[in-house]
């Protein structure tokens, strides 16, 4: 379950993809295809809906030039300190297996 938060996140991705869709002078047709969706499945991608897989949201940022941002969502520690410091958390992480 998504919190209210969290859909109006959603909602406001679909409204921001709708507005740069309709920029490019893109017919929701055209664009639908080139992302390799519906146009029901386009529309739910602008009115916010969680159920539109992320591999077509990737998919229409990168055709609006946008998936740069998305890269930069998560983006590694910048400082070599703190990048040093989230590998040694890595590195000091292992699976416990368990013995046959």
């Amino acid at each position: 379950m998504l919190s209210d938060e969290e859909k109006m996140s959603l909602i406001n991705l679909g409204q921001r993809l709708k507005t740069a869709r309709l920029e490019r002078d893109d017919p929701q047709k055209e664009f639908a295809f080139r992302i390799g969706v519906s146009i029901p499945t386009l529309h739910n991608m602008e009115q916010g809906s969680p159920k539109v897989s992320i591999g077509f949201w990737i998919k229409a940022l990168s055709i609006i030039g946008k998936l740069d941002e998305l890269n930069g969502l998560i983006a590694p520690q910048q400082s070599l300190a703190e990048r040093f410091t989230t590998f040694q958390k890595i590195q000091g992480r292992q699976r416990v297996r368990k013995k046959k």
